[in-house]
C-alpha cells in the first residue's frame, strides 16, 4: 500500500547496508550484532536474528520505520534512509539511488 518511491528507498537501503545480501553474522567483520538485508540489530529492537534473517519480515520492519518518519515522500533518499537506519554513513544511501530507481522502474508491476 506504499508508493513506488518506498520501494526505490528500501531497495537503495539495502544494496547500501547488503548489496542486496541476507547476510549472516560475519564475525569481527559485522558491526555489532548486524543481520539481513538491511544490517538491522537484534540489540536496537528490530526483531530477533531470525526475523532479521527474514527478507520479508526486514524489509515491512524497515517500511514500518519509514512510515513513521514524517514528510518521508518528500526527503531526499538519504535523509529518509538515515532516519529509519541510523547509519554511521548517512550520505551513503544516495549512490544507490539511481540504480535502485531503475530496479524498481523494472519490477514494479511485473
Amino acid at each position: 500500500g506504499l508508493p513506488e518511491r518506498a520501494a526505490v528507498i528500501s531497495i537503495a537501503t539495502s544494496l547500501q547496508e547488503s548489496k542486496l545480501e541476507n547476510l549472516g553474522h560475519l564475525g569481527d567483520a559485522n558491526d555489532h550484532d548486524s543481520l539481513g538485508l538491511f544490517q538491522q540489530r537484534p540489540s536496537s529492537g528490530w526483531g530477533t536474528p531470525e526475523q532479521i534473517t527474514d527478507p520479508e519480515y526486514s524489509t515491512l520492519a524497515f517500511l514500518k520505520g519509514l512510515k513513521q518518519v514524517d514528510g518521508w515522500q518528500d526527503m531526499p533518499l538519504t535523509e529518509a534512509a538515515q532516519t529509519v537506519q541510523v547509519s554511521a554513513y548517512p550520505d551513503a544511501y544516495a549512490q544507490w539511488e539511481q540504480q535502485a530507481t531503475d530496479i524498481v522502474a523494472h519490477n514494479w508491476n511485473s
